[in-house]
């Protein structure tokens, strides 16, 4: 496929809220301008969580696509790495030509690529996790919130996740040294598209989806990682949504409807965050070009144009 986009964009971005139809935008996108996809979603990094991720693989066809499944289930992920693996790829995708499209609603890794931010890798605090030891998730987010650096709180649904993402700002904040890692070097010419979603509909489409993939055997995909797998429970967890909502019901820890309304609640909470930390990106500097989830093709394909 020739490209045709103009040779001034070096990354178009498609974000937005869990429910509002990205992954089927971008591929269309990508398959319009010669592009590949660059995953931005903290959860489909690892094989074997399918169905809970939404990876739905069968969009992309033949569209190439990176960040997806490329560590095992259990595995703890983080911000450095990411940063670390984009750059190859995104590196990668330009040395062919080809336009580079990061597609996903995990705001921190979007604002973190945009910036051009690089990261020390961050060990970990004993002692700090040991004094955070036994606060609620709500006093962890409090202090997280507290704190100067880029954070995550969209993706902070579990304590163990809140304690890793305030040992990251407290490296940060007594290694001084690291401080030319850290400063941002945007990338030039980034357009961001943001795929808009009215939040009744956002409900509806998050409700619907939540059967489907039920009904698809998600609670199943859970039972292999634990019992075939053999992932510790606390380590699907930590994940958050979910896998710790389905983790809970599987070990026995809730009921089936307990777990389907927490899990379809938490999900909803989760789209709010998401829509807090987009709105915090453009108070940032970020130029967010919104367009209706329920745009037509055709449509939605020209107007992008006209922001490239």
């Amino acid at each position: 496929m020739s490209v045709v986009y103009p040779t001034d964009c070096n990354l178009l971005v498609v974000t937005g809220p869990t429910a509002s139809g990205k992954t089927r935008r971008a591929v269309a996108l990508a398959r319009e301008f010669g592009g590949e996809i660059i995953s931005a979603d903290s959860r489909q990094l690892y094989r074997g969580m399918d169905l809970g991720t939404g990876k739905d693989l069968e969009e992309y066809g033949e569209v190439p696509y990176h960040m997806i499944d490329i560590c095992p289930a259990g595995y703890r992920y983080n911000l450095y790495e990411y940063v670390r693996d984009f750059g190859k790829v995104y590196a990668d995708i330009c040395s062919r030509g080809r336009l580079p499209i990061l597609c996903g609603g995990t705001g921190l890794y979007v604002e973190t690529v945009l910036k051009g931010i690089s990261l020390p890798e961050v060990p970990e605090n004993p002692a700090l996790r040991q004094s955070l030891e036994g606060k609620t998730l709500e006093e962890l987010t409090g202090i997280l919130s507290g704190m100067k650096e880029l954070h995550n709180v969209t993706d902070v649904d579990t304590a163990k996740r809140a304690i890793r993402a305030i040992e990251i700002q407290t490296y940060y904040a007594e290694h001084p040294e690291q401080a030319e890692l850290t400063r941002p070097h945007p990338i030039e010419n980034a357009v961001v598209i943001g795929v808009d979603i009215p939040r009744d509909d956002r409900r509806r489409r998050i409700s619907e989806r939540l059967v489907a993939r039920l009904e698809s055997g998600m609670v199943e995909e859970v039972r292999r990682l634990i019992d075939i797998e053999g992932i510790d429970p606390e380590n699907l967890i930590y994940y958050g949504l979910e896998y710790k909502f389905l983790t809970l019901y599987v070990t026995g820890q809730i009921g089936y409807d307990e777990m389907v309304c927490g899990l379809e609640t938490a999900i909803h909470q989760f789209a709010k965050r998401q829509m807090t930390w987009f709105r915090g990106m453009t108070a940032r500097g970020t130029n967010i070009h919104w367009l209706p989830y329920d745009m037509e093709d055709n449509e939605f394909l020209e107007a992008v144009k006209s922001f490239l």
